[in-house]
């Protein structure tokens, strides 16, 4: 009998070495990982310059806590802001997307002293209290995760905004590009009308990057496609290559105070160690740009192959919807050609791969893809 709170449904397969863009499990088979475990592996498994950055300062310090200096957090907060594009945010550490979210909507109702958020639908910000509020899953909300003050408007939806957001709310959370909801990507012009209607009745808007930050879309936030500044930005996922962190972006705006936020393990040695290594990885190895070229990439390999319903995403972060549940498909990837991916309910594969994965593994995907979508049809 199992002791562990039976909340997973699990293949039966246990990865126990990592390489690149590649797994092995107990018996040794070679899986190609196109998933990173839902968009954690940003810069491949195992990197050599992030295994010895970690290695380092495992052997020096790996924790103490936020009442002494920590110089990495202040290395990690300046790299961070130089190749984000926002070198006069304030950054605030956190380990979780989840907690980043939380963190966002109270600092946005500190800052206006109102309460209501509005969210959209098909959202997915987490499943602490504040940010399982502002999901879009009931399924998901506990009757102890009061939500009555969030408003769910239509993704995407322009009209939406005005009658929607008022002067009465707090916070506006919107993913650039949706994960859980399908790979949702928010047009230009809705993060434009949203930049306004939030400027005009004072509500803080919240970009949350948690799954389609961190340079996956080839651009280091999704929404700077569409020029948009938001007031706080949240991430984690790719943010430590596997190692908890998260944190917040904040806009110099907002006026920091001791005791205003606070956590126990945000921050720490080994976490901003893990940070400090995948930003200097990203921009060593150019890895935007790599997103930007295989993520084209694959979009026109899967275009050609074609059998889908509707193609979504931006570099590295793709979702295939198909008129038919995927389930199936799905497995015969993994099962039949080893290759790990996700998916976003029943009918969308879903692909967050590493951002170094290469024209090499993007054809054995392809090809894989073209013999399963062949049989189909």
């Amino acid at each position: 009998m199992s002791h562990l709170f039976d909340v997973y449904p699990l293949y039966d397969i246990e990865p126990v070495k990592a390489e690149g863009c590649y797994l092995w499990d107990t018996n040794g088979t070679k899986y190609l990982d196109l998933y990173g475990g839902h968009a954690v592996i940003s810069v491949g498994h195992c990197h050599p310059y992030y295994v010895d950055m970690l290695s380092k300062q495992l052997h020096a310090i790996n924790f103490y806590s936020n009442s002494v200096k920590i110089s990495l957090q202040e290395e990690l907060a300046e790299k961070l802001g130089e190749l984000s594009g926002y070198p006069d945010y304030k950054l605030f550490l956190v380990n979780s997307g989840a907690e980043a979210n939380e963190n966002a909507l109270k600092l946005a109702s500190f800052h206006t002293g109102r309460s209501k958020v509005v969210a959209f639908t098909k959202a997915f910000h987490g499943r602490t209290a504040g940010a399982v509020a502002a999901t879009d899953n009931p399924s998901i909300v506990a009757p102890v995760n009061y939500n009555k003050h969030v408003t769910f408007l239509p993704f995407n939806d322009i009209d939406a905004l005005q009658e929607g957001i008022t002067d009465e709310v707090c916070a506006v959370i919107v993913e650039g590009i949706q994960g859980v909801g399908g790979i949702q990507v928010s047009s230009d012009e809705f993060l434009q009308a949203l930049r306004k209607r939030c400027d005009e009745t004072g509500a803080v808007l919240i970009l949350d990057s948690v799954q389609c930050g961190y340079g996956r879309t080839g651009k280091f936030f999704s929404h700077q496609f569409s020029g948009v500044h938001p007031d706080l930005m949240t991430m984690a996922k790719g943010m430590g290559n596997g190692f908890p962190i998260g944190g917040v972006l904040i806009s110099p705006k907002f006026k920091a105070s001791y005791g205003l936020l606070g956590t126990t393990f945000g921050g720490n040695h080994m976490a901003c160690a893990a940070g400090i290594a995948v930003l200097d990885i990203m921009k060593n190895e150019n890895l935007l740009d790599n997103a930007t070229e295989i993520g084209e990439y694959l979009l026109n390999g899967i275009k050609e192959i074609g059998g889908y319903k509707e193609l979504r995403g931006r570099g590295l972060m793709i979702g295939i919807e198909y008129d038919f549940p995927v389930k199936d498909l799905r497995n015969k990837l993994l099962f039949e050609h080893k290759m790990f991916t996700g998916v976003a309910g029943a009918n969308t594969i879903r692909l967050l791969p590493s951002l170094a994965l290469g024209k090499k593994e993007a054809d054995l995907f392809l090809e894989s893809l073209r013999i399963e979508v062949t049989s189909l049809s």
